[in-house]
């Protein structure tokens, strides 16, 4: 009985999952001129609205600024994250406490707070429609989430290691470097899919900073479809299925390290 609880639990839980993106293919493959109801499935797939999406979004634009401004961030945040979390987490210190426990503390505040005075500063250094000052606001709102996956998942490491590495005269950066990071792979991975799919479907700091047409991100250049006088709800979810694809390709190749990274990372802290 309490088998059967469970499965009708998982399946309830997959159908809620499930029915938004059965509505988004079915609106995506429909021609604006169907006004049927968005629960009916289209007679004949139409594949205008994928091309009505890419051209007027200017979709090939977005995605290099969104393939730019995510890979950066991303990359960033992976050197600088592992560094800072080796470390906090072998060198358990006052000051690393105190480091940590800041950096902790950073991942509860939500960025709309700061929203105000943020964009006051990118628009006195001049930074708006830049990669700079879009990729500077996402790495600081990003890395304490990555300094606290990397610690846990570094401090599960017998510190055995880094003793045998040391009696054979490595350095703490060659232990790091060879040793440690080598083994951060399951982390990085579910820390490429976190930020990875923060950044990528940002829209917040986007519309705020990145303020040309020609900086616009995938949000951002499909959120023009709507307006007071239009509203192309079909070419926005064909934009909306364009967009989830390179995301969803990473995830495919990444899954087998993201559970396992993700649970490693929560032991410790």
């Amino acid at each position: 009985m309490k088998k059967f609880f469970m499965y009708i639990s998982m399946f309830l839980i997959t159908i809620i999952y499930l029915v938004p993106f059965y509505i988004l293919l079915n609106v995506a493959f429909k021609p604006t001129t169907d006004t049927s109801s968005f629960w009916v499935p289209p007679r004949q797939p139409y594949l205008g609205n994928f091309i009505n999406a890419w051209n007027n979004a200017k979709l090939a634009k977005a995605f290099l600024n969104n393939i730019i401004i995510t890979f950066c961030v991303v990359a960033v945040v992976i050197i600088i994250g592992s560094c800072a979390a080796y470390p906090l987490s072998r060198y358990r210190t006052k000051l690393n406490n105190i480091v940590y426990m800041f950096c902790i503390s950073c991942i509860v505040v939500p960025p709309l707070t700061i929203l105000v005075p943020l964009y006051k500063l990118i628009v006195d250094t001049t930074g708006t429609s830049t990669y700079l000052g879009i990729i500077l606001p996402h790495i600081a709102f990003q890395l304490p989430m990555a300094i606290f996956l990397y610690t846990g998942f570094i401090g599960s490491l017998s510190k055995e290691l880094d003793e045998a590495a040391l009696i054979d005269g490595c350095s703490r950066f060659a232990i790091f470097y060879r040793i440690i990071l080598p083994l951060l792979k399951p982390i990085t991975a579910t820390i490429i899919i976190f930020v990875g799919v923060n950044v990528w479907n940002d829209y917040t700091f986007s519309v705020f900073f990145l303020q040309k047409p020609s900086m616009y991100t995938i949000t951002v250049g499909l959120s023009q479809f709507f307006s007071q006088f239009s509203n192309e709800i079909n070419w926005v979810a064909a934009g909306c299925l364009l967009g989830m694809l390179p995301l969803t390709t990473l995830y495919m190749f990444m899954q087998q390290y993201f559970v396992k990274g993700l649970t490693a990372g929560a032991i410790k802290g």
